[in-house]
Order: C-alpha cells, then structure tokens, then sequence
C-alpha cells in the first residue's frame, strides 16, 4: 500500500446539454491531473459528462446514447491515472445515475446512486432508479482501498457504512448540491458526522456554475477519518483543488487549495447572483444586459451585480422617467452610472403613457384613474425595454425582488418583463442588507448611500410610497418568510406576534398572484424556498393556509 495519494478534484463547470464539449474538457483535465499534479486520481462532480440537472434530456434516446460513447471515449484515453466521471447510465429501460471509475483505457467499475432526491428543486426520481442491489463500488489505487458515492448517498447512513463495510478506507463524493444559504454548516456537520461513525476519510467535490434558476457554489471541502473537516474550496470559483491524502493517518494536506475569504451570508449571496447573471448570460449567448434604472434601491443593486457579473462596459441602464419621477431619482440614476461606468440612455415614456391613454380614452370615459393608469406606465417601461432588447441584442434584467413577487407588488407585461431575475429570492430587507454589505467591501461605494436610505417608491403616481400599499417591508417580510420559507400556517404566523388583519391581507396576495410568479423570469435560487421549480403551488387554490 502506497504511503499516500495524491487527489486531484476538477470543480469546474460543466454545462447542461454540452456532452460533446463535456467529454472533451474531461478528457484534457484528466491528463493535465496526472501531468501537471502528479495525480493518482481525479474526480468529476455528478453526471459532469451531461451536466446537472439535464431533466427531460434524459427522455431522449439520442442524448444518453452520446453520453455512453462521451464516456468510453474518455475512459480510451485514460492511462497513468484512475478517473472518476459522472454520468447518466442507460441499461435498457432503466436509467441510473452513476459515477464510472476509468483506468487504463477502459471502465472499470460503475457505481450507481442508491439514494435520488425527490424535494426542492430535485426531481429525480421522475428519470432514474435506485440501484436495486445497491452494491458498493470499492476499487484500489497503489494498494488503497478508494469507495465512490454520489451527492445524496451521503446524507443516509447506510451506503457510506456499506461503501466501508466492503473495505473502503477512503470515499470519494461527486455531488452537484446547489447553493443555499446556511448549507455549508450543515452539509459541513453531516462531513463530520460520516467520518467519525466509520472512520473513512472523505473527499466531497461539487460542481459550480449557474443552470437557469440553479447556481452550484461547488465550495467543496475534505473530512479526515477523525471527524476533522477542512475548510471549504472558494465558493463560485472554477478552480483544480489538489490535496495529499496519507493513508496511515487517513488525513488530507492541501497542495492546492484557495480557500474561502469571506463566508458571510452576503458574501456568499452576492457571489451566487453575480455568477448566476454571468453564467445565464454566458450560456445563452448574451454578451450585454439591459435593465431599467430609476434611481430605486432594487434597480441599483441589479446594476451593482450585473456591472460585476459583465463587465460596466456591457451593461446598459435606461432611466424611464415620468411625469411622477422625483428629480433626485433621476440625479442618484446617474450618480451610480457614473461611478460604475456604466453606459446610460434616458427615453422619457410620457409620449407612450399618453399614447396608450389617448387610445383607451372612449372606452374609459366616465372611469375614476386607478391602478389600470399605473400599470400602463409600468408597460409603457417594459414595452420601450424590450424594444431596445430587440434592436440591439443583449438580456433584459428584471429588478423585482422576493417580497414584490409574493404579493404581487409587480407588474405583469411591464415591470416583469425581462430574461432573468436577479433579485427573485431576495426579500426586500435582504435587498437593503445587500446593498449596505456590498458598500463595505471594495473601496468606493457602488451603490449612492441615498438610494440606500430613501423610501421605496414605486413612483406611478404623485406622492406614491411603497408602504402606502404594503405593511412595513420589516413586517411584511417577517410574515413572507414564515409563510413561504418556513411554510407555517396563518395561526402560528399570528401566534408569532403579527396582526391577524396584515397576516390575512398578505396571505391572500399571495395566494391570488401565484400567476403572476408562473410567468416570471428566472432568477438564481439562494434560500431554501425560492419561487420557481422549489415551490409550486396551483393557481386555482381554494386553501387559506
């Protein structure tokens, strides 16, 4: 038996769909592991050859049958080095998802995932099964005996001791978890739990990267067989992470391993964002971002983060002032630009708002203004943005934030419109959190301290304050995160201290704007219960909760 290993760990992206592409960095990162580091083995996150989570791709024939021969042409090339590599198995009717062990050209031994997430934001159980025998996968590297499972199978007790059982005195885990805030102390907990029951050391990888309303942190991390766990890899960050592991002590020793500066939650939740604006346009092939600035504190920290994300150079923020817009809103507008560098156009939209009133002018004779005017200066807005959208290429931002979504403090064709959200599962406090945290760090403000301690507005109507139509954002977003995150019920919310008028008010809006949320722009997840695939609830409703 070897007196050590050396563990080379490619937390890196690898994109949904992108096999081909997939299988060839593999191919290349396998080499450079065992060239440049001197590796014995290298392991890939979960399913890296189809990208995580591929959904109803594993319906299609076509794309499993390339993910096979993606995998055995990695594993041909596989020489001087074991490498572990994620992927969707098709057995004939059966579809797995399993992590390979490839050496000296061929696939050596397949392991396959015992226990699949159905929860959240999982849906696997609607693609593979469960191995039926749930055999471990125990194989040698210079003597040591290395076990593999993947990403769930280690939050049960049963295959990690099995994996032991069968000898194993180091496992390894390829997981595609994604970012959650408060996760890292959990999963970091269960790390210290697993090895101490079994005395097995423990190499967890995670994938990085944004996929639609998905970021991966990756943040992967080692565990010593005493229960010792490491710090953290860097969250967001792309990055070959290299450990020494010695097999007498079952210890690890970094060689290479940048770890982690700042782990606060605003900290981790700004990452999150950036690399979700970032990789959402990347993957869709958008070079530049537009959004609508008004002088707003949820405007201002889109354009803070997509500023970071691309690059001042290709963001583009449009002030739409009207009639009702402050002066100050249009002055903080263009401090913030200025500051940033970023390009700003202004299209006033009164020629638009008085169009769309001339046009309805006859059919809405004799009607008192309401909300209807409103709205159509927020649609005047979206329509003037996606025209710019349209002519000029590039992703419009949404600026709308958790708690407006709920209930519905947004508007539909207007206000909403845009590609992706940034701000979707952050409540409105958070955003003022954000913001404040976010000026702390890097020199200069980046968002004017004015906009910070102003009173949101929405500005469609003279004198118009957010709280005029909403309970305080402290007490409305006390009542949201209990009711959604937490999932309490209308008597523990009023048991809690809030008054039952407001706890029936805001229930009720968010019952009734639930399709509005269905017609929503994607925006990263980073709480546990983010609107979108986490938590889908019918339109038509009859529960009061």
């Amino acid at each position: 038996m070897k007196d050590s290993l050396r563990i080379a760990l490619a937390q890196f992206d690898f994109p949904v769909g992108a096999v081909e592409a997939n299988a060839g960095r593999i191919a290349e990162m396998i080499a450079e592991a065992r060239d440049e580091y001197g590796a014995d083995i290298v392991l890939f996150p979960e399913l890296a050859i189809s990208g995580y989570p591929p959904e109803d791709l594993l319906m299609r024939p076509s794309f499993l049958a390339r993910c096979q021969q993606a995998l055995e042409q990695v594993a041909a090339g596989v020489h001087g080095i074991t490498a572990v590599v994620g992927w969707p198995e098709s057995a004939g009717s059966v579809l797995y998802n399993a992590a390979s062990v490839l050496r000296d050209g061929r696939i050596e031994a397949t392991y396959r995932k015992r226990e699949l997430p159905n929860y959240a934001v999982f849906d696997e159980r609607r693609y593979f099964e469960a191995d039926p025998d749930g055999e471990p996968c125990v194989f040698e590297v210079g003597g040591v005996p290395v076990g593999v499972v993947v990403c769930e199978d280690l939050w049960f007790p049963e295959p990690m001791a099995d994996t032991v059982k069968a000898g194993a005195q180091l496992v390894l885990v390829p997981n595609a978890s994604p970012f959650e805030r408060g996760k890292h102390a959990q999963r970091d907990a269960l790390l210290a739990e697993r090895t101490r029951e079994t005395g097995a050391a423990v190499a967890y990888l995670n994938v990085v990267g944004g996929q639609d309303s998905l970021v991966f942190d990756g943040a992967s991390v080692v565990a010593d067989g005493n229960g010792t766990v490491h710090p953290a890899a860097a969250a967001f960050t792309d990055q070959w992470l290299v450990v020494d592991y010695d097999t007498a002590g079952r210890s690890f020793t970094p060689v290479q391993w940048m770890d982690d500066g700042d782990e606060s939650m605003d900290a981790l939740a700004w990452r999150a964002v950036v690399r979700g604006i970032r990789d959402y346009c990347g993957k869709n092939g958008f070079r530049r971002a537009w959004l609508g600035l008004s002088g707003g504190i949820d405007s201002a920290l889109v354009l803070a983060l997509a500023a970071e994300a691309l690059g001042p150079e290709n963001v583009v923020a449009v002030r739409l002032p009207s009639r009702y817009t402050a002066g100050l809103s249009n002055d903080l507008a263009a401090e913030q630009c200025a500051a940033l560098g970023v390009r700003l156009e202004t299209i006033p939209i009164e020629p638009a708002f008085t169009g769309f009133l001339q046009s309805l002018e006859q059919v809405f004779a004799g009607q008192e203004a309401d909300t209807t005017e409103e709205n159509l200066q927020s649609r005047s807005r979206g329509a003037i943005l996606m025209a710019l959208s349209n002519k000029f290429g590039g992703l419009l931002l949404t600026t709308g934030n958790k708690s407006e979504y709920a209930v519905g403090y947004a508007t539909i064709y207007g206000d909403m419109c845009g590609g992706y959200a940034p701000l979707k599962d952050l409540y409105k406090t958070e955003v003022f959190g954000l913001a404040k945290w976010r000026n702390t760090v890097g020199g200069a403000p980046v968002i004017p301290p004015a906009v910070i301690s102003r009173p949101p507005s929405a500005e469609l109507r003279a004198d118009q304050l957010d709280q005029d139509s909403l309970p305080p954002y402290d007490v409305l977003d006390g009542i949201l995160y209990r009711f959604v995150d937490q999932e309490q019920s209308r008597g523990e919310i009023v048991a809690a201290g809030y008054a039952a008028e407001v706890v029936d008010r805001v229930l009720r809006l968010v019952r009734t704007s639930e399709w509005k949320r269905q017609q929503a722009a994607p925006g990263p997840k980073v709480s546990r219960r983010a609107f979108g695939r986490e938590r889908r609830y019918p339109i038509s409703n009859g529960f009061g909760g």
